[in-house]
């Protein structure tokens, strides 16, 4: 088990909640659905974690064999942290808490992080009609790729895409993650410059016209 701190409870959800129940547990494996990570670009995304924490989750995580460590090849040789198969499965449940989240009668004002905001725009992705697009979204020094084929929302990831987006999403996460699902509020963002299109207007509008809550 992931932490001496057991329910002894036969409950396949008091098994999954000796694994990922920790404080901070689920919020790392959020951090890792979008692509492997150094530990100082966790740190980033979960400012709020200590690096004793923070490492001790990560022990605790990769133990559990919810996530792994490997070493990028050179000339980066870096050591990231990723999900394993089985802890990228979490990702259904990530997505549900989100959601249900989302819906909370005092909903948070805090600061939503670039990771966070990328996998509301996955999450809540509805599609009305079918196009094919690839988007970068830039939110601040972070890159993402968004791959959107024959209506489907095929890449959701971290990193510049390769060639040529169709359309440069430019913003803040924060903006990002009030315009998802928000017609008005995206309208608002786009007319006081807060995020701007380069490239194809009408594939972005079409993105952010298909995430309904």
């Amino acid at each position: 088990m992931a932490t001496n701190r057991r329910y002894h409870d036969g409950c396949a959800i008091a098994t999954a909640l000796d694994l990922v129940g920790e404080r901070w547990a689920m919020l790392v494996v959020r951090e890792l659905l979008l692509g492997p990570k150094r530990f100082t670009d966790l740190q980033d995304g979960l400012p709020g974690a200590g690096p004793k924490i923070l490492a001790q989750r990560l022990r605790e995580l990769e133990g559990a064999g919810i996530l792994r460590r490997r070493t990028l090849a050179p000339p980066a040789s870096s050591q990231v942290y990723e999900l394993t198969e089985w802890g990228a499965c979490l990702e259904g449940v990530i997505v549900a808490l989100g959601r249900w989240g989302a819906d909370a009668p005092e909903p948070s004002g805090d600061h939503v992080g670039p990771d966070s905001a990328m996998l509301k725009l996955r999450s809540f992705f509805q599609p009305e009609q079918s196009w094919t697009a690839t988007y970068e979204v830039r939110l601040g020094r972070h890159r993402f790729t968004v791959r959107v084929a024959d209506g489907t929302l095929a890449d959701v990831s971290r990193g510049e895409p390769h060639g040529r987006p169709d359309a440069v999403i430019d913003t803040d996460s924060d903006t990002l993650d009030d315009v998802i699902g928000d017609d008005e509020a995206f309208t608002t963002a786009i007319d006081s410059g807060w995020l701007t299109v380069t490239g194809d207007d009408t594939a972005a509008r079409l993105l952010f016209a298909s995430t309904r809550f």
